[in-house]
């Protein structure tokens, strides 16, 4: 098999996860980095390198990336605002792309991805790490079996205090800052896989009661929203960079509840209580670091000449970004650098 070779756009924090995932993973490599910091895409190339894998590459110039005849994909892990435009121009070069979440800031733009990743004929993946955990396999079992009955409703939160930094890519809108495009998509994406898990797809909104918490900045320190569904279905949550939360996503079924552990987005434990039964806890650790499905997932996927991923396709990540956008518009969220 070919020894897959990754290009990194922006060696930052989640970068350097995704780094060790790949490390981890069987028949594939870092080839490169591009940053804005020529000292740090050096440090991250030092710290990557792969033995038997050569030197990693780097350079300021994404075009560089482009031009890679050893780079099979990319992953984008830049702020937010920046992402549109390096998963843009891999697109039109032919380089797949698996783009750290939210793919963009907004449905419009997620359309235009996909547009051009269908025109290209080239991969293009929301990298939603969550869906690809070995827990949720299990959480889909038991939702397909019926182990709670119908779905009724669905809490949760995600939530941590980040220390205050108006420059930070948290707080700053130029860099599509707040809660909900960085941690509430979560609460989201979630809600969808488990509408989707019990009903065979996720059903049509009917409404979204949402408010926040703006901060100095301009951006959402905090959201709290209720999603309703036909058949009285709600899902409730909140999220939050100011404050601590449970963290955990609670799924009430007519004959017991499933709660996926603390921290539900990257959980290796779910709990299952059905009525007048003791309740059941089953733990599915991560391999390597939890990135490696993601990883996994799209290199399969460019193997078989797929433009999207059957678990996370182009629909998801356009639906979801619209759910987003009517909650921005509730709370009167609107950043800078949009038209």
């Amino acid at each position: 098999m070919k020894n897959f070779g990754w290009a990194v756009i922006g060696p930052g924090r989640i970068a350097h996860r995704f780094a060790e995932a790949v490390n981890k993973t069987d028949h594939t490599h870092i080839a490169m980095v591009q940053g804005r910091d020529a000292l740090r895409c050096s440090a991250f190339a030092e710290t990557w390198a792969r033995d038997g894998a050569g030197t990693i590459a780097t350079t300021l110039n994404i075009d560089d990336v482009l031009n890679a005849s050893d780079v099979d994909a990319v992953y984008v892990a830049t702020p937010h605002a920046f992402h549109a435009d390096a998963v843009r121009r891999c697109l039109i070069a032919g380089k797949p792309v698996l783009c750290e979440k939210p793919l963009v800031t907004d449905a419009r733009t997620a359309h235009e991805l996909i547009q051009l990743s269908r025109q290209h004929n080239t991969f293009l993946m929301e990298a939603v790490w969550t869906r690809f955990l070995p827990i949720y396999e299990v959480v889909r079992d038991w939702l397909q079996s019926n182990k709670i009955g119908a779905v009724k409703a669905m809490q949760s939160s995600f939530c941590f205090n980040a220390p205050w930094d108006a420059n930070s890519r948290l707080f700053g809108p130029a860099q599509a800052g707040g809660a909900l495009l960085d941690i509430g998509i979560y609460n989201l994406t979630v809600t969808r896989w488990v509408l989707q898990t019990t009903l065979g797809s996720c059903p049509e909104l009917r409404s979204i009661n949402a408010a926040a918490v703006m901060g100095p900045t301009g951006v959402d320190h905090s959201v709290s929203a209720t999603l309703h569904f036909p058949g009285g279905v709600t899902s409730q949550f909140h999220c939050s960079i100011e404050s601590a939360g449970e963290n955990t996503f609670q799924i009430y079924g007519e004959h017991g509840t499933i709660v996926i552990q603390k921290n539900f987005w990257g959980a290796t434990k779910a709990t299952l209580a059905r009525v007048n039964e003791e309740p059941i806890t089953i733990e599915r650790p991560w391999r390597v670091n939890g990135f490696e499905g993601e990883i996994e997932e799209t290199m399969r996927m460019i193997a078989a000449g797929k433009v999207e991923s059957d678990i996370m396709p182009h629909e998801e990540t356009r639906q979801t970004l619209l759910w987003m956008d009517q909650i921005r518009r509730d709370i009167g969220l609107r950043y800078p650098f949009e038209t």
